[in-house]
């Protein structure tokens, strides 16, 4: 068990209090309106299932998962609705997701883990999907409270996207975050696989 699992799953309920009610209307804004009618969706790393129950409340299919059986347990039960437990290298389905989500959750991963769990997602996705991504701006890797982080600038972002095949459009930009008190920025990524799947 990775340390930032051991973190969520003892402090599953005190994450899942802070962030259950975020207000993230304008990132769901940036990538929603890009999906089809009834899309898919896949909420990887989905934490408190906040975004799934937006997902769900707007008429998507939605499947979640989280590598914290803790958070799992509580975010399943919150949002009335299942969240599997496993990690990103446990991502094994192919092509079947109009969208893939994994907000806040990548930047657990070390540097050299990231290209593998992308890459993972990426193949989940469908030919014409769109993949978010989300991570602290800033550069290198860090502990901090019990977590371990992998912050990103956006060279770093792209450059991760460039070695994606067929990755088509790139959206790249910066919010701040929404919690009270905090004073960080986010680097947020949306990109888009293309729809020719002939080589």
């Amino acid at each position: 068990m990775s340390q930032s699992v051991a973190y969520y799953n003892e402090h599953a309920q005190a994450f899942l209090d802070e962030t259950l009610y975020v207000d993230m209307s304008s990132l769901y804004d940036a990538f929603l309106p890009h999906l089809p009618e009834n899309a898919h969706i896949l909420d990887a790393g989905c934490g408190s299932g906040r975004d799934s129950c937006e997902f769900l409340a707007r008429g998507y299919r939605v499947t979640a998962f989280d590598a914290s059986d803790k958070l799992a347990g509580l975010a399943s039960r919150a949002i009335s609705h299942p969240v599997s437990v496993r990690t990103f290298d446990q991502v094994s389905e192919y092509q079947i997701y109009d969208g893939i989500w994994a907000c806040a959750s990548l930047l657990h991963l070390s540097p050299q883990q990231i290209p593998q769990a992308l890459a993972k997602l990426w193949q989940a996705l469908k030919p014409g999907g769109l993949l978010y991504v989300s991570f602290k701006h800033g550069e290198g890797q860090r502990e901090q409270n019990g977590r371990h982080f992998t912050d990103a600038t956006e060279e770093q972002l792209k450059s991760w996207a460039s070695a994606l095949h067929k990755a088509g459009k790139i959206a790249i930009w910066q919010t701040a975050d929404r919690r009270p008190g905090r004073d960080e920025y986010w680097l947020n990524g949306v990109f888009q696989k293309c729809d020719n799947t002939r080589e």
